[in-house]
């Protein structure tokens, strides 16, 4: 099986700190700028598995960069270069303590709370009579809080990220902008591969210069959820589960294998066999999302390739 890269001790010239998130791992150096490694790490349900899965970093890196490129007419992001296949570099910012989620759906977690009774999430209305994967009469906002590797997610309503002073109203309006900006496009993107755009989550940090950006990921399949448009309404009109392209035939296996990230579960074993489908799931992810063909990158050392690749691009902006 191909390598992967799990973790990453680097040491950039002008390197002040290293934060390492659930999938990604940020080094901060002199002059504002971040080196965002990301790494083959899967989690789910807020934890992290204990293999990595062949060439996702790649996969994930390339898509949101790609997606930035495709909205940076948009929404201003902090992306400035990619000088690896598994790298982004781009402006250090303050990341505002939320995810703005977004919902055009009744799918993944806004179907679980409406099959326990629950017809509000997060202050925001799901109409009655609404089957899973229905589509929302326009797409709500369901911000959560930034979890900690190991801490979870948990939603929040636009009242309390303003009551608890979390967000500005000021600053808020421009997120709720941004994402809704961000969304009407990517939904176009998606149908144009012949895809619909479920649900996805953005990050925001502001720059020193109070610049607000969008960070981190974008439209991938771990931040996002795809279902293929063809068939769609059969689907729905005969209660059939829809076709999806996203993390979440990842949980549902966890879910068969009595496993949702609750206290006293442990993660099920999972074999070689099934890590390699599961990197065999994320290219045919890849290539539906971005339509073009995946090519793998080198992974003979592929700690001494992304070493290599940042250093280069470093010392070329000496």
């Amino acid at each position: 099986m191909s390598q992967t890269i799990t973790d990453s001790n680097f040491n950039f010239p002008g390197q002040q700190s290293v934060y390492k998130g659930k999938v990604r791992e940020v080094y901060h150096l002199d002059n504002d700028l971040l080196v965002m490694i990301a790494t083959d790490r899967l989690s789910a349900f807020d934890v992290v598995m204990p293999k990595g899965i062949p060439y996702k970093g790649q996969m994930l890196n390339q898509i949101a960069t790609k997606m930035m490129q495709d909205t940076q007419d948009l929404v201003p992001n902090w992306l400035i270069a990619t000088p690896d296949p598994n790298v982004a570099i781009g402006k250090a910012c303050e990341p505002f303590k939320i995810e703005m989620v977004i919902r055009g759906y009744l799918s993944g977690h806004a179907a679980r709370q409406y099959k326990l009774g629950h017809r509000f999430l997060c202050a925001e209305a799901m109409p009655e009579d609404m089957i899973e994967n229905d589509r929302f009469p326009k797409p709500i906002i369901t911000p959560a809080t930034k979890a900690e590797m190991g801490d979870h997610d948990e939603d929040i309503s636009k009242a309390d990220i303003l009551a608890k002073g979390i967000v500005s109203h000021q600053d808020y309006t421009v997120l709720e902008r941004y994402t809704q900006l961000l969304f009407a496009r990517g939904s176009e993107i998606a149908d144009a591969r012949g895809l619909i755009l479920v649900d996805t989550k953005y990050e925001f940090g502001k720059t020193r210069d109070g610049e607000i950006v969008l960070i981190d990921e974008i439209h991938t399949p771990d931040s996002s959820r795809y279902f293929y448009k063809e068939g769609y309404h059969e689907r729905q009109e005969n209660g059939a589960p829809q076709k999806q392209l996203s993390k979440e035939f990842v949980r549902q296996w966890l879910i068969e294998n009595n496993f949702q990230g609750q206290e006293g579960q442990t993660v099920p074993f999972m074999s070689d066999a099934y890590i390699e489908s599961v990197s065999e799931r994320y290219i045919e992810l890849y290539e539906n999302i971005t339509g073009t063909p995946f090519v793998k990158a080198d992974t003979t050392d592929i700690q001494q390739r992304i070493e290599q690749n940042v250093w280069s691009y470093l010392n070329q902006q000496d």
